[in-house]
């Protein structure tokens, strides 16, 4: 289902996860690269974690740089309002339906994997393979959900 916000009027969207570090940041940049001036977006997690080298590292490879990225808590949003608020993990979505009980925000869970799970493998090209893994799902979801197109394919 595309969004469609009024003519003229951008949509913002929140993409929340546990940490903040992964999974929401990259959805967040790629979102913001897709459809540009189009939606206003942004990251939080249930807690603010720390930046991770192998986001940076795979959002890098398909041309979108989130090294500027500082994890933030929900606690950030206060009053501001989204159009969509689309959670990544089962914690942050059960906070999302917390914040959101009194709201007309759309909220969606999209299950997403927590590829800091891979950070046990001895190797690093099988952490990296999960990391990709993840952003491929997750820009395939965006292009479909946000009906953009454009950037990378992967």
């Amino acid at each position: 289902m595309a969004a469609s916000p009024s003519d003229g009027e951008r949509q913002a969207v929140l993409f929340a996860c546990t940490l903040n570090c992964i999974r929401s940041p990259m959805a967040a940049a790629m979102l913001d690269h897709l459809a540009g001036s189009r939606v206003v977006v942004m990251s939080a997690g249930v807690r603010a974690g720390l930046s991770d080298p192998y986001a940076v590292a795979v959002m890098d490879e398909i041309g979108i740089d989130i090294t500027e990225h500082e994890p933030q808590s929900l606690s950030i949003i206060g009053d501001r309002l989204f159009d969509v608020i689309i959670s990544l993990s089962p914690e942050a979505h059960h906070h999302v339906l917390e914040l959101t009980r009194t709201t007309a925000a759309q909220v969606e869970y999209w299950p997403t994997l927590d590829c800091s799970l891979a950070l046990s493998q001895p190797k690093r090209e099988k952490i990296i393979s999960a990391y990709r893994g993840v952003r491929d799902d997750l820009f395939r979801r965006i292009r479909t959900r946000f009906d953009v197109d454009g950037g990378p394919t992967v």
